[in-house]
């Protein structure tokens, strides 16, 4: 099952570059973010794992951009960088990690005496849905010597797409290191996530203890199928499980065509936002399925947009989402960001969902706010 997900990380030749080490069952995307931290400072690092830290002459440093999930830097937290080595790479308007930004990020703790070595790349934030753009990512990491990691917990699904992949997952197959959650964007039962990793071998170099009392070498059955040594958890979930009989019923086709009617309705959203633009703004053209806009209400109609204006319908959201809540009809998130007060976040993830359903969310949404 994992090397079928593996297979779907390959360049634009369609050529498969990803054959190697995997894990499938991890407690969600935060721990298979920390799993490739953990394999990454094993690989440039290898004595760390008997000696410890004392092996390492400088500070680590870690890279992530400030769009990205809260996890990545909690693993600086985790595994004794501190928080202060995990450093935010700014985002353009769009979400997405400024290259340029990063590569200068980089120098600037080189010529500290630092030792930068892991990128982490978002493919899909979880607020606008943005995708890094990998290749330029790619391109400064090889020139450092460091580690990429890509994580697409949210996003990876539209690699089962062969209209909606390219360009916003172009270049996936250079990382070191991609999460993939099943449960998210492709549906599975909560929870069910995965870790990979371009070097085989290398996850169970990490983490293996060889606990003989558990993971015998005398089996009966090819203890290749026996990873439980590859990883910081001992008893586990069966949670690959789920995306196998997932894709036993919907196959490689029925998964492309999920994807695909995912994206197809939250570009019709967009489209009836824009057609609708005296009661709604869209923030931006999304990447994903994040769709990100106010609500105008009636007083505000003729105010011209600028930042007095969007204060304004800031404010709105939380009590427009408690009257959704009070009625019992929508439920639809709200948040801000660096540069905006709070927003609507609409996300479509479920193929069950019509074009219906749209258009009463956005009358719905009308009729709640409108005074």
């Amino acid at each position: 099952m994992l090397k079928w997900s593996e297979g779907l990380a390959e360049d634009k030749d369609c050529s498969p570059r990803w054959t190697a080490d995997h894990e499938g069952g991890e407690v969600g995307g935060s721990i298979s973010n920390l799993y490739a931290f953990l394999a990454a400072r094993h690989k440039m690092f290898p004595n760390y794992k008997e000696k410890g830290i004392a092996t390492i002459q400088g500070q680590l440093v870690m890279y992530t951009s400030d769009q990205s999930h809260y996890s990545v830097k909690s693993c600086a937290s985790i595994c004794g960088l501190g928080t202060d080595n995990c450093v935010m790479v700014p985002s353009d308007e769009n979400g997405r990690m400024i290259p340029a930004e990063l590569e200068r990020l980089i120098l600037d703790r080189r010529a500290k005496g630092h030792i930068p070595f892991f990128v982490c790349a978002t493919s899909g934030t979880t607020v606008l849905g943005a995708f890094d753009p990998i290749i330029p990512i790619a391109d400064i990491c090889k020139k450092y010597g460091m580690w990429l990691h890509v994580d697409a917990a949210w996003g990876g699904g539209l690699l089962l797409s062969k209209k909606y992949r390219h360009p916003v997952l172009s270049g996936v197959e250079r990382a070191d290191s991609v999460t993939w959650n099943p449960h998210k964007l492709m549906g599975a039962l909560l929870q069910c996530s995965t870790i990979h990793f371009k070097e085989d071998g290398l996850l169970m170099s990490c983490n293996q203890m060889s606990a003989d009392y558990l993971f015998m070498q005398d089996k009966l059955y090819d203890i290749r199928y026996d990873t439980g040594d590859k990883v910081i958890q001992c008893g586990r979930h069966n949670d690959i499980f789920k995306l196998w009989l997932q894709w036993r019923a919907k196959g490689d086709h029925g998964f492309e065509v999920h994807m695909d009617r995912l994206m197809e309705l939250s570009e019709y959203m967009v489209k009836r936002i824009k057609e609708q633009s005296d009661k709604f703004y869209l923030i931006m053209e999304p990447e994903l399925v994040n769709v990100s806009f106010w609500y105008i209400p009636t007083r505000l109609r003729k105010m011209p947009h600028g930042p007095q204006r969007e204060q304004e319908l800031g404010k709105l959201c939380p009590v427009l989402k408690a009257k959704m809540m009070q009625t019992g009809t929508l439920m639809v998130g709200y948040q801000p960001d660096d540069r905006r007060p709070n927003f609507f976040r609409n996300i479509i993830s479920s193929a069950a969902v019509t074009e219906e359903d749209v258009d009463f969310l956005l009358d719905e949404m009308d009729r709640l706010g409108r005074d």
